[in-house]
């Protein structure tokens, strides 16, 4: 099955999800990839410490907004991402019909990727580090 269409979700739709967002589009120009929140904040830019990560490796996310997910964002992901086995629950029980497209990012790892969200620098850096390794592992079932 070709994922063409893959959303990530965090909480908020401002530190993790934007950041997997841009290194996803960077591996993968020719895919639909989008970001939301489970509980976003709604019209606030990505956090400024995810910016300065990402601008550290050259991608810019000024220009991102956060959004709130919702049914139709569900029903277009081929393939959802998330940071947590609670955010799998959150989505599949509001869209069964995401059960069997809604994994953590970190699945083959096996770990969440903690939420960096009004902490220190190494927070965003860790979760960085966690977002990358688990682009890197479904780097194969996404080619």
């Amino acid at each position: 099955m070709a994922f063409d269409n893959i959303l990530v979700v965090c909480i908020g739709n401002i530190c993790r999800s934007p950041m997997a967002e841009a290194l996803l589009k960077q591996r993968f120009p020719n895919k639909h990839i989008d970001s939301a929140g489970i509980g976003a904040l709604v019209g606030h830019p990505a956090d400024p410490a995810s910016i300065k990560i990402m601008q550290d490796i050259d991608i810019d996310i000024t220009n991102h907004v956060a959004k709130q997910m919702d049914e139709a964002l569900a029903h277009k992901a081929d393939l959802i991402f998330t940071m947590s086995d609670g955010q799998n629950r959150w989505i599949e029980e509001r869209w069964p019909f995401c059960r069997g497209k809604t994994f953590k990012l970190g699945h083959w790892q096996g770990n969440d990727i903690a939420d960096p969200y009004k902490n220190e620098m190494s927070a965003f850096q860790q979760a960085y580090q966690d977002i990358v390794r688990g682009i890197e592992q479904w780097q194969d079932k996404l080619d």
